[in-house]
């Protein structure tokens, strides 16, 4: 039987991606397959940046990407192989 604690991760993790803007964060760091500043992805996104950084932290909180301090500036990258096979799944559909 699944635990109470893992379906709440699980639903979480579908909450996040349940936005188009999200999605679309997710596949720009899968296709650059590098580190992404999050400026750059605002820009790329054609968002503001405080709309960018809090679809970040949501990502962020889910454990689907990772936030990396550089000097003062914030780089972004997806944190491990589950996020990568989420991705490849979402390919799929």
């Amino acid at each position: 039987m699944i635990e109470d604690r893992d379906l709440k991760i699980i639903s979480e993790v579908f909450r996040a991606l349940g936005s188009p803007v999200r999605l679309k964060i997710l596949y720009v760091l899968k296709e650059t397959k590098r580190p992404v500043h999050i400026k750059a992805l605002s820009r790329i996104l054609k968002i503001d940046y405080a709309a960018t950084y809090r679809h970040v932290k949501t990502l962020e909180k889910t454990g689907l990407i990772k936030t990396y301090e550089v000097g003062r500036s914030r780089v972004l990258a997806l944190s491990n192989g589950k996020t990568k096979k989420i991705m490849e799944l979402l390919a799929l559909i």
